[in-house]
């Protein structure tokens, strides 16, 4: 006669080993996917942020990482916004800049606003 202990058994003894298999792949294994993921994001951003985007980005900002040397709009690298300020500037506009949120996507936007944010260290 089987013990009913013996099916809960196999299920620790999978579960243990689908964590041990988890557990022991190389690291690289998952972040490559994110890390190319974020990578590809941060290349978007920053070509938007340099000739893409209409007006792009450039021409008003300074920002060093990206080669701007703007004088209409703040210096970027001085003052360092995080992704969500970047991103509702974006979006609605602020003071000169014009509102992109009718001509960039979501996805867009995001990338840019991440990109300033790593640029300028905002996202240490």
């Amino acid at each position: 006669m089987k013990s009913p202990v013996a099916p809960r058994k196999r299920f620790l003894y999978a579960a243990v080993g689908t964590a041990l298999t988890a557990f022991m792949m190389p690291p690289s294994f998952g972040a490559d996917s994110n890390g190319s993921q974020e990578q590809a994001a941060l290349t978007l951003g920053k070509k938007l942020f340099t000739q893409s985007a209409r007006p792009a980005c450039a021409l008003c900002h300074t920002l060093k990482d990206a080669g701007a040397t703007g004088q209409v709009g703040p210096q970027l690298d001085e003052l360092k916004p995080d992704a969500r300020r970047v991103a509702t500037a974006i979006k609605n506009g602020l003071g000169n800049m014009p509102a992109y949120r009718d001509t960039l996507t979501e996805e867009e936007i995001q990338a840019l606003a991440d990109y300033v944010a790593r640029a300028t260290d905002a996202a240490k």
